[in-house]
């Protein structure tokens, strides 16, 4: 490619970006108000004009258009919020595939506010990145040698993802010491749902993930051993951070019947109702939710409605506040935008959208084993 076709690839992409720019102001305010504030406009193009002009003059390269275009992009979707996320042609297919089924992971459960690296808040038991020493507290600051200090969420987690069981290059810090590490990819839940036995109560009923065929198998292999159960049951929401919406409503139906059991608040304020309305087989079992840092999105759902319901009680540390529902819009380019476009709320109208769910029996930051959850539950039901 000559140099001139080069500057004039450059030259459209720069076009283009303004482009970009002046739609979604459009879009944001409406093309009247644009021109009632006309001034302030004005101003931010000039800023864009300063901004391409100086990079065109005196940046060293010359920029790669479809990558400053992808930058470009990707920070205009990923500044919304932890979850929404510009998706290029790969983290797409790997989205879409991830909504079928868990994809074979290193086992390490991840939090993140905008421009920090990502917590650890969770460890898979037994997972490989157990197995290479990441622990809860630790941060990671790279996937496969790319910074993900400005990567959302969604992109980290995809990223740590595959269908295949190839090593992920992480580097991790502790404290004040970094360490590269390559951490093999496994399938981390043999299967979605486990009952464990536990004297004084129904047993533990451990959920790994809220994907199908998590409520299909919950029928088949474990409410025939509850249909007679009278102790309380523990509902282990703990690290519980993949799934779907739709697995969580029929999962939450096992438990209740509402006509309303919460609903997404989307666009302009406007509710749009959950319900569970087929017959409960559960719905008179005593319950506590077991809940932690690492119990995300779809888990949120569940442990907000049933204690917002009355019908659990949920002890453990609060959540981090995702629950949410994600859309995805396929682009022409085969890259994808992943947007947030619902946000829970209870049926008493408490939002769990960045708030997280409070426990109504906290458990201290330095005792969350599984036998203080464990006597912190059986001390709440012996009081009742």
């Amino acid at each position: 490619m000559t140099i001139l076709n080069s500057r004039n690839k450059i030259f459209r992409f720069y076009r283009v970006a303004a482009t970009v720019v002046l739609a979604f102001l459009c879009l944001e305010t409406g093309p009247a108000s644009v021109v009632a504030q006309e001034a302030t406009g004005r101003k931010n193009f000039e800023i864009l004009e300063t901004v391409i002009r100086y990079i065109k003059a005196d940046y060293i390269e010359e920029p790669d258009a479809k990558k400053t275009m992808n930058g470009a992009l990707q920070g205009l979707v990923n500044s919304l919020d932890v979850l929404s996320a510009y998706l290029d042609k790969a983290g797409a297919a790997k989205y879409a595939l991830s909504q079928k089924r868990p994809l074979n992971a290193p086992g390490v459960i991840l939090f993140k506010h905008a421009g920090a690296f990502p917590l650890v808040v969770g460890v898979v038991e037994n997972s490989p990145a157990a197995k290479a020493g990441v622990r809860m507290g630790d941060y990671l600051s790279t996937v496969n040698n790319e910074s993900v200090l400005v990567w959302s969420l969604s992109e980290i987690n995809l990223a740590l993802e595959d269908e295949g069981e190839a090593p992920v290059k992480l580097r991790v810090i502790h404290e004040n010491a970094t360490r590269a590490i390559s951490v093999e990819r496994a399938a981390l839940y043999p299967r979605p749902v486990t009952l464990t036995a536990q004297p004084q109560t129904s047993g533990v009923v451990k959920v790994h993930h809220l994907n199908a065929p998590l409520v299909s198998e919950f029928k088949t292999t474990i409410l025939p051993k509850l249909k007679d159960a009278k102790a309380p049951l523990i509902l282990d929401l703990r690290d519980c951070y993949q799934g779907n919406i739709d697995e969580a409503r029929a999962f939450l139906n096992l438990f209740l019947k509402a006509d309303k059991a919460g609903s997404f608040e989307v666009k302009g304020g406007a509710e749009e109702p959950i319900a569970c309305p087929d017959r409960a087989p559960l719905e008179t079992l005593s319950v506590a939710v077991w809940v932690n840092p690492a119990t995300m999105g779809p888990a949120e759902v569940v442990a907000a409605v049933l204690k917002d319901l009355k019908k659990a009680k949920v002890v453990g540390l609060p959540t981090p506040g995702l629950a949410s529902r994600q859309e995805i819009y396929p682009l022409n380019s085969g890259d994808a935008i992943l947007l947030t476009t619902g946000v829970f709320r209870t049926a008493s109208g408490e939002r769990v959208w960045g708030k997280g769910v409070s426990p109504d029996i906290k458990l201290d930051l330095d005792k969350t084993d599984t036998k203080a959850y464990l006597d912190k539950t059986l001390a709440a039901f012996a009081g009742r």
